[in-house]
């Protein structure tokens, strides 16, 4: 990746980012090839959105400090920094919330004047669940009691996976299904896609004109589109190229790259739409791809031709088979893993 950003460059357009963490700049304990050189250099201001509530704002830039990122807590927004700001509008100062999470969510709700607590016997008034390794029957059994009881229900994400170096593992979304089956209630949830957080990442910089950038589609694209900002979605961590061109209007991006490097490439090249060299035809039955006079480009660039032929069609969103009419079309579908979209 080059930390160099020319004029016309996608980082150029924009006075900061709104960026996610895992699957965007490192997964697990990797960082994203280059990406910490990257963020480093670009000059923008930056402020980063994670859905994990399970650490605070001090260990992520920890973590990332220990992957080579520059990263200050200061630059951290946490759906559990999220989750206590709406408590804090919601509760009255020291009452009790029980909490289904880490130590960290627990630490977030004391540093807004709330007392934490872990059973329903405490008299809670509210209920705050985050990801956490430790999250077992016992606990979601006293938040079942509380919430039944009429206790405010606050999920810090509604996430059903996160990405990892061994793939995908279950999120703090299924500890949540798990008690919306128990109780029938629905949370309050405060992580992307939902506005709060964005809302909270964009008071932290004050930036006028930012860029959204993440790897999934229904969280980190979709709480752009919920408050109307510009998106970058990589394909370095959940969502795929199949996704992308199958999204609803909600789950959208504005651009499409392979990894947070695409910061530094044209921003035309990246934004999706109509590509030179590739023809694509949408009709009832299948989505027809054509490389013109031979000058279809390889890479991404037929997926932003094909999502963005897709998006116009009138049955948006419904599946079809993608065909190749020609060999650079076969070969360029394959690249992207769409020959069986």
């Amino acid at each position: 990746m080059s930390g160099v950003f020319d004029e016309g460059s996608l980082a150029r357009e924009f006075d900061g980012l709104l960026c996610d963490l895992d699957g965007t700049l490192y997964r697990g304990a990797t960082a994203i090839d280059g990406a910490a050189e990257l963020l480093a250099q670009h000059g923008l201001r930056h402020v980063l959105l994670t859905n994990n509530a399970s650490r605070s704002a001090t260990q992520v830039a920890d973590h990332m400090r220990m992957m080579g990122f520059a990263i200050d807590p200061g630059d951290v927004v946490t759906s559990g920094q999220t989750a206590a700001r709406v408590l804090r509008g919601e509760c009255e100062p020291g009452s009790n919330v029980l909490v289904i999470g880490s130590d960290a969510l627990s630490a977030e709700v004391a540093n807004v004047g709330l007392v934490p607590v872990r059973s329903q016997m405490d008299a809670p008034v509210a209920v705050v669940q985050g990801h956490c390794q430790k999250t077992d029957w016992n606990l979601l059994a006293e938040a079942a009691l509380a919430i039944r009881e009429g206790a405010r229900w606050i999920a810090c994400n509604a996430d059903a996976t996160f990405p990892t170096e061994r793939g995908l593992v279950p999120g703090n979304g299924s500890m949540v299904a798990a008690l919306r089956t128990a109780t029938e209630a629905v949370p309050h949830v405060v992580g992307k896609p939902q506005p709060d957080m964005v809302r909270h990442g964009l008071e932290r910089a004050c930036f006028e004109h930012p860029l959204v950038v993440g790897d999934r589609l229904e969280t980190d694209i979709a709480g752009a589109v919920a408050v109307g900002l510009p998106s970058l979605l990589v394909l370095s961590g959940v969502s795929t190229a199949a996704d992308v061109i199958f999204a609803g209007p909600e789950f959208r991006p504005t651009y499409l790259a392979g990894d947070i490097g695409g910061l530094a490439m044209s921003a035309e090249s990246l934004r999706i739409g109509p590509q030179p060299g590739w023809h694509v035809e949408v009709d009832d039955d299948a989505v027809t791809l054509r490389a013109v006079n031979g000058q279809g480009q390889e890479g991404l660039s037929v997926v932003r031709a094909v999502a963005h032929a897709m998006w116009r069609d009138s049955a948006e969103g419904r599946r079809r088979p993608i065909v190749a009419t020609d060999a650079q079309s076969h070969r360029a579908l394959a690249d992207c893993n769409l020959l069986d979209a």
